[in-house]
């Protein structure tokens, strides 16, 4: 999110736009998209609006519907999403306290981070054992959060809100990798939202939890190029 102009959009669909402005004033005429956790729902809008740019695209412990058919049942935004209309009502004061939260917190974020790692799968240990990813996390936590809070609230609110399009309508080449320990979007949803894209398949990752994928940076990468080379190997068997 960066500097950005904080906006709360009317559905996740109408992202799209701003990212089509964007790539329009680099010169970007198609590209590769990855999306990790909440970055998966605005991927997959990115492919549903502009199918001719996209040439690929990989979700890593995505985000799932919660509205409409295409949503699966459960889950932690599920159970939650009954508080949409009250946080969408109070989200300059919600954000206000996340932000204080935040900035209150500081001061243990190493130790914080310390003990989420010691709590994760053992397949997320080892990512955040690396001290690349560490620095990366604290760094985050530590800056992430000056210019305010209100950007994750508004995500949080459009994760509830019918997101534009049906994943069922996507044509663009996709693979999910999910971990099987995830405790915040179950694979079981992942498996779900793979089966509803034409021609998608998912990678399951062993022992980690939501987080996890960020290790499998190298093999993402190097499916997704294959994916834009040669657009059927999106629907391989992943096994």
């Amino acid at each position: 999110i960066g500097a950005s102009t904080p906006h709360l959009y009317p559905c996740i669909l109408d992202w799209a736009d701003d990212f089509a402005v964007v790539a329009d004033r680099l010169g970007v005429e198609e590209c590769g998209l990855i999306g990790l956790s909440g970055g998966g729902p605005y991927v997959l809008a990115c492919c549903a609006a502009l199918p001719e740019r996209i040439a690929a695209a990989a979700v890593l412990g995505g985000v799932p519907p919660t509205q409409g058919p295409d949503a699966p049942q459960g889950g932690i935004l599920g159970r939650t999403a009954l508080f949409a209309p009250l946080l969408t009502r109070l989200r300059t004061p919600s954000a206000l306290g996340f932000a204080s939260l935040a900035w209150a917190i500081r001061p243990f974020v190493s130790q914080g981070y310390d003990l989420y790692a010691r709590i994760s799968p053992e397949g997320d240990q080892r990512l955040f054992a690396q001290p690349e990813m560490r620095a990366m996390f604290i760094d985050d936590l530590l800056n992430g959060s000056k210019p305010g809070m209100r950007a994750p609230v508004f995500d949080l609110i459009l994760f509830w809100r019918p997101w534009g399009f049906s994943l069922r309508d996507l044509r663009v080449p996709i693979r999910f990798w999910h971990g099987d320990a995830d405790n915040v979007v179950p694979l079981a949803h992942a498996e779900y939202m793979a089966s509803l894209v034409p021609g998608a398949t998912i990678i399951v990752r062993p022992g980690e939890s939501h987080l996890g994928s960020l290790g499998a940076a190298p093999e993402v990468l190097d499916a997704l190029f294959e994916m834009w080379r040669h657009p059927l190997a999106g629907g391989d068997d992943a096994g």
